[in-house]
């Protein structure tokens, strides 16, 4: 089983790569681009049975820095 997590930088945390990628945007002609936040995708290959409390948990503890960071859990019913 897969669950895909997402992990971006919450609503108004300074985000140096984002802005970078904006910038670098608007340099190549791209005027049109106000803003850009940065993430990560977190894909994991899990054993049947493990549940979203569980992946949760990991995002709790290891995969998202939760005091600057926000996450999404996507799998399967």
């Amino acid at each position: 089983m897969k669950a895909r997590v997402t992990v971006m930088l919450k609503n108004g945390v300074l985000d140096p790569q984002g802005e970078a990628v904006r910038h670098a945007l608007g340099a190549m002609g791209f005027a049109g681009v106000q803003g850009v936040r940065q993430g990560k995708v977190i894909e994991l290959d899990l054993a049947a049975g493990t549940t979203e409390a569980q992946v949760r948990d990991m995002c709790e503890k290891l995969l998202a820095n939760t005091v600057i960071e926000s996450y999404r859990i996507e799998m399967p019913s």
